[in-house]
């Protein structure tokens, strides 16, 4: 239920979404009795669409979550075992055409490459089922392995998780197939924005991991002024309402260990 659930959510909590509805919503009720509630609907909504698409709020948003945690320090010794999490690659789209198709989460995919051959004797478990709401894109881990072959390392270093389809379920598959030892250090590769929900996450499951952060989408000094790219800022501002909205709801339902995680 919390999955259907946590999914409905995250498409009706997008702000282009919810202000499109809105403007909808007032276009009929322009035809009714109330074209004058209705009009200040459809007005608000093209107002707004038009001031968020403008103004990057949505780069600032997601400025503050990629930076919560810094790039993971070589420095301290090699770890003991490293957790990718799922999201990188469409299983539909590799079925159709053969080739390894990666999404825009495409560094977690790059840093097994990076990691594994910089470790060689570090184990690899990879954590992605099918997070559709249908559940017809297809298992992601069961294309990992010849992705992973490309890039030289053995399929025999891998573990694959299949079963996870949120990132609550990362956190829970993921200790049970990893079973951490006291001491140990694993890391915790996903998306620089994703990453204060996912080691929220696994803290709560009681898998102690170290962030390894990747895929940043903002530079370290943003340009906050307004613009006319409105696609690219509607489209980053809801990127960043899913991340907050997500962090919200699995600190309500007590699935993360703190409201905004920190190192």
């Amino acid at each position: 239920m919390f999955f259907i659930l946590s999914k409905t959510v995250a498409i009706l909590s997008q702000p282009s979404f919810f202000l499109i509805v809105v403007g909808l919503i007032g276009l009929l009720l322009g035809m009714t009795r109330w074209r004058r509630a209705g009009r200040v609907l459809a007005f608000a909504s093209v107002a707004l669409l038009l001031g968020f698409g403008t103004v990057p709020v949505g780069t600032m948003l997601i400025r503050v979550l990629e930076s919560r945690f810094p790039q993971w320090d070589a420095t301290r010794g090699a770890p003991d075992g490293i957790v990718v999490l799922g999201g990188a690659i469409s299983p539909l789209l590799l079925r159709d055409y053969g080739e390894p198709s990666v999404l825009g989460n495409a560094g977690r995919i790059f840093a097994i490459g990076r990691l594994g051959r910089a470790y060689p004797h570090v184990r690899i478990v990879y954590s992605g089922g099918d997070g559709t709401l249908g559940g017809r894109e297809g298992i992601e881990a069961d294309y990992v392995l010849p992705i992973a072959t490309m890039f030289g390392i053995a399929a025999e270093r891998i573990l694959l998780e299949p079963r996870s389809r949120n990132t609550v379920e990362n956190a829970v598959f993921s200790k049970t197939l990893a079973m951490p030892k006291p001491g140990e250090r694993w890391l915790l590769v996903t998306s620089a924005q994703h990453m204060p929900r996912a080691i929220g996450s696994f803290r709560q499951a009681g898998f102690a991991v170290e962030a390894y952060p990747v895929g940043w989408s903002i530079a370290l000094r943003p340009d906050y002024s307004p613009n006319l790219n409105i696609i690219g800022n509607l489209g980053r501002l809801d990127s960043a309402a899913y991340e907050w909205v997500g962090l919200l709801a699995y600190w309500l339902t007590g699935r993360t260990s703190a409201l905004f995680p920190a190192p």
